[in-house]
């Protein structure tokens, strides 16, 4: 059937091969010509197609000057392109290949080496969009199980703490606010260098992960706790990287659990030095650790615990105010009252 045909544009300046190239290809294809690259792109700008049969040499623009325009736009630079020219030196074929085609053929061209050629690289085509498909299918399953097992265990020890069994989910959010405010900014663009958003905001769930191997009687426990007992407390973070060293030593997916890791180690370091466990200072606190100790402070402050009520936002906000240059960095807390509102927001949809 003529709607299940493939559809090629054919490009020449040439009209006699222009004929003869749709008179071979009409009966297989649906098959629209131009006769210059400019003519090439306009038609690209609302249509595309299976594939470009594009001559090389064409006035004002070549062939190679068409095609490195066609490579460089995202919706055109997977469209299959064939050369077609008299050319038949070798050093001009490999230009050809290297700016991204997929064949040169010479003209004056055999009719049935054509079709099999366009045949083919069609089904190759057609092969190589239905594998992208089945790895992003495939990879998005993986992206889904992972997820899943990281909210389960990271909801597996939160809830040995957390009344409402959320504090992941909120953290979470608002560690995402803060670094959207940043990025809006256009702040802290050298420590941020590299960084796959969606890694750090999944990694975040793993922050408390340490917490694993505390008491549940120190955990749980309703009233102020020991001094021995907050050395216990003060563990969590030790553990926790121990935890994601055992993870990354079978895994490949080092990145992810690096950001796990800085996140696990320093959100509960201070920027004046007096947090623990190392008693880092400043900037020697990774960004993930000062972002995490605000996002971390605000839930644990808004939120009801066996030994404390609930603060107000109103009251959480005065607070961390009042640790900037102390407990937090100072240029992230002006970011958080700028946006804090945002965090009261979406801590009512959690």
């Amino acid at each position: 059937m003529i709607g299940d045909r493939k559809t090629i544009y054919l490009v020449d300046d040439n009209v006699t091969n222009l004929t003869l190239g749709k008179n071979a290809l009409a009966q297989h294809y649906k098959v629209f010509t131009m006769n210059s690259g400019a003519a090439l792109l306009k038609f690209l700008e609302k249509n595309i197609p299976d594939l470009i049969l594009l001559d090389v040499e064409m006035p004002e623009m070549n062939g190679y000057e068409a095609i490195k325009l066609i490579k460089s736009k995202r919706e055109t630079k997977d469209v299959p392109v064939i050369f077609l020219t008299a050319k038949t030196d070798g050093d001009s074929e490999l230009e050809g290949l290297s700016l991204g085609a997929i064949d040169y053929i010479t003209k004056p061209f055999s009719q049935s080496i054509l079709l099999k050629r366009i045949e083919t690289h069609l089904k190759l085509a057609s092969y190589n969009n239905n594998l992208q498909e089945m790895v992003t299918v495939k990879t998005r399953s993986i992206l889904e199980l992972q997820n899943a097992v990281l909210k389960a265990m990271a909801e597996l020890v939160e809830n040995r703490d957390d009344i409402t069994g959320k504090h992941v989910e909120r953290t979470q959010n608002y560690l995402g606010l803060l670094i959207g405010a940043i990025i809006m900014r256009g702040l802290f663009t050298e420590e941020m260098h590299g960084w796959n958003i969606d890694w750090v905001l999944r990694s975040s769930q793993l922050h408390d992960v340490g917490k694993i191997a505390v008491k549940d009687d120190i955990l749980k426990k309703d009233g102020d706790l020991t001094e021995e007992e907050f050395e216990e407390i003060k563990k969590h973070p030790i553990c926790g990287e121990e935890i994601i060293e055992k993870i990354k030593r079978n895994t490949t997916e080092h990145g992810f659990l690096e950001h796990a890791k800085i996140f696990v180690a320093t959100h509960h370091e201070k920027w004046d030095g007096s947090g623990y466990p190392r008693g880092l200072k400043g900037e020697e606190i990774p960004l993930q650790g000062r972002l995490m100790a605000i996002a971390d402070v605000y839930d644990a402050l808004t939120s009801e615990r066996p030994y404390k009520k609930a603060y107000t936002h109103e009251e959480a906000v005065n607070i961390i105010k009042e640790g900037r240059g102390t407990h937090f960095d100072p240029d992230l807390v002006d970011i958080f009252l700028e946006i804090s509102d945002e965090f009261n927001k979406r801590a009512h949809k959690c």
